[in-house]
């Protein structure tokens, strides 16, 4: 008699699939389903908008009212000084928050359902990439629209208002890379804020946003000097009211977000690879 031997069921592979072996359109399939799912998730939860929403006008009508008479002798004078500041300043702060929700989503088991998914490793961080920039353009209009009605003057026209939002998008989105890469080292969503706040504070107030930098001692203007924001806000300053150089503060952050593209995006694709 003849005895069968009974092989036992592979057990089914769940790890993602390799993004070489999707291909270019499979990849970006994949990204536009999950960015539906991350616009959704919007969709069911608004409050996720209060930080795109109302912080443009809060830190707009704080500065202005509170500070404005006091730093530019002007609260008029002091929107066109702070506004084109506040671009930069917005896309930075929406951009770190990123971290917090892609840890939340570790630590809830999102990440172990999107195992099982026939998809690539990279659709999941380039999904929440393009979801970011659709919320940051919201943030972006709601502060340019919010500051004319209060009587802040865009000095140029449409294409330097487009290219304006454009350069805040474009460092905005490589500082994404940063917050997705401690969202992924860090334990907590908690210990995300906390470090992200580390990195904010000194970026945000040590930089020309919020004030001149020549009325800062000259240690803190040597920091001013490199602080990528401060490139951006000279930027923004220059493309919306029509003065000073606009070439070279452009050229700065350009350089500043491909370089920071180049060293963390690799590093956040890596560590994602590990944890999934």
């Amino acid at each position: 008699m003849t005895t069968a031997t009974l092989t036992p069921s592979r057990a089914r592979d769940t790890r993602p699939v390799e993004d070489s072996r999707i291909g270019l359109t499979g990849t970006l399939r994949h990204v536009g389903a999950l960015t539906r799912r991350n616009l959704m998730r919007i969709k069911a939860d608004p409050e996720s908008m209060f930080d795109a929403v109302l912080m443009p006008i809060i830190f707009t009508v704080l500065f202005v009212y509170v500070f404005g008479g006091a730093m530019a002798g002007s609260q008029d004078d002091y929107k066109q000084y702070l506004v084109p500041g506040l671009l930069g300043q917005t896309g930075l702060t929406l951009a770190m928050a990123v971290g917090t929700g892609l840890n939340t989503d570790f630590q809830t088991g999102v990440m172990d359902r999107f195992r099982t998914l026939p998809i690539g490793r990279a659709s999941v961080l380039l999904s929440k990439i393009v979801a970011e920039t659709l919320r940051g353009l919201v943030s972006f209009a709601i502060l340019i629209g919010f500051a004319m009605l209060i009587g802040f003057e865009v000095r140029t026209g449409l294409p330097e208002v487009l290219a304006t939002i454009g350069l805040g998008l474009v460092f905005g989105m490589s500082i994404v890379w940063i917050s997705m890469l401690l969202g992924m080292a860090l334990r907590s969503a908690q210990a995300v804020q906390g470090v992200a706040m580390l990195v904010l504070m000194p970026m945000q107030f040590g930089s020309s946003i919020f004030a001149r930098t020549d009325t800062m001692p000259g240690w803190l203007q040597s920091f001013t000097k490199v602080n990528p924001l401060s490139a951006l806000a000279d930027a923004s300053r220059a493309l919306l009211n029509g003065e000073g150089a606009v070439a070279h503060p452009v050229m700065i952050v350009l350089a500043w977000s491909a370089g920071i593209t180049a060293v963390f995006a690799p590093l956040a694709v890596a560590r994602f690879r590990k944890r999934t």
